[in-house]
C-alpha cells in the first residue's frame, strides 16, 4: 500500500516549502538503490563531478540520470510510490519525470552544498515542480539539508552557482536573478528546517525553496542521497540564457511546450 501524504503534510509542504515524510519508501527500495549507487560510483555517467579537491579528505561525488543506466533507479521512477506522492503534493493530475541527482558525501568530507534554490538552474517555468530528497543512510540534523522555511513564496529568483572541479563559477543568466544573500549570516532573520532521518524517510521540497547542506564530518557514516525531480500540469519548457544544470540536451522541446517526451517521461496521468 502506498502511504500518500496526509492533508497536514500537504499543507506543510505548500506553506513551508519542505516537509519530511516518514517511512515513505520500503527498505527494499532503499537496498536496491544503495546497490545501484555503489555500481554508479564505480562506473559513473558522463555528467559525473567530483567536488572535493585533490588531497582533501573525504569525497563529494555527484552524478545525474541514474534512471537511464540502472534498473533499480528506473523502476523507482515508474513503479515506486514517488509518482503518487509527487502528484498529491503538487495537486497535479499528471506527473512528468524531469531528472535525478546523486549526491554522496563520504565520511570526513568538508565541502558543503552552498545555499541555492533549484528552479533557476532548470529550463522550466511553473509552480508544480517538486524534489524528493531520499537519504540512503541514516542522517542527523547537522548533516541533513537545511531549508529556508517559506522561501518559495518570496517571488525571488537568485543567481545560480555552478559547482565545478575545485571551485564555484558564477554566471548571470537572466535579469530576474538576484545576487544570493549569505543565509548563514542571516540566521536570526529566517527559520530553517532540517530533520534527523532514517532510510525510508524522504524530504519533499519545492523548486524555489532555498536550501544548503554541511559537509559530512562523521568519521564513519556515509551520506548517500538521491534526489529525484517531478513536474506537474503547469510545468512548461522555458529557454534560459547561458548554462543550465544538468545540461540535458536533445529533447526537442520549444519554449512553452509541455515537458512530456522520451527524455522526460510522463509517469502518471
Amino acid at each position: 500500500m502506498t502511504h500518500l501524504p496526509t492533508d497536514n503534510e500537504v499543507a506543510r509542504y505548500r506553506a513551508d516549502g519542505a516537509v519530511c515524510l516518514r517511512g515513505a519508501f520500503s527498505l527494499d527500495w532503499i537496498d536496491r538503490l544503495r546497490a545501484a549507487v555503489d555500481v554508479d560510483m564505480a562506473d559513473p555517467g558522463p555528467m559525473v563531478r567530483l567536488n572535493t579537491p585533490a588531497g582533501s579528505p573525504g569525497l563529494f561525488f555527484v552524478d545525474f540520470q541514474l534512471w537511464q543506466r540502472h534498473p533499480a533507479a528506473r523502476d523507482f521512477v515508474f513503479h515506486s510510490p514517488a509518482r503518487e506522492i509527487a502528484a498529491r503534493l503538487m495537486g497535479s493530475r499528471e506527473v512528468v519525470y524531469y531528472h535525478d541527482h546523486l549526491l554522496v558525501k563520504e565520511p570526513g568530507t568538508r565541502e558543503r552544498t552552498p545555499w541555492h534554490h533549484d528552479q533557476p538552474y532548470y529550463p522550466i517555468d511553473g509552480e508544480q515542480i517538486v524534489s524528493l530528497w531520499l537519504p540512503l543512510d541514516p542522517v542527523d540534523r547537522a548533516t541533513c539539508v537545511e531549508y529556508v522555511k517559506g522561501s518559495h513564496h518570496w517571488g525571488r529568483w537568485f543567481q545560480p552557482k555552478f559547482f565545478r572541479q575545485g571551485g564555484v563559477d558564477l554566471t548571470v543568466q537572466d535579469a530576474r536573478f538576484e545576487p544570493l544573500p549569505d543565509f548563514d549570516a542571516e540566521r536570526d532573520r529566517h527559520e530553517f528546517l532540517a530533520w534527523d532521518m532514517e532510510p525510508g524517510d524522504v524530504i519533499a521540497f519545492h523548486a524555489l525553496t532555498l536550501h544548503g547542506a554541511s559537509g559530512n564530518l562523521s568519521t564513519s557514516r556515509r551520506r548517500r542521497a538521491w534526489a529525484t525531480r517531478w513536474c506537474g500540469d503547469d510545468a512548461r519548457y522555458a529557454a534560459r540564457v547561458g548554462q543550465i544544470s544538468p545540461p540535458i540536451e536533445g529533447h526537442g522541446l520549444a519554449p512553452g511546450d509541455r515537458l512530456a517526451c522520451a527524455m522526460f517521461p510522463k509517469v502518471l496521468g
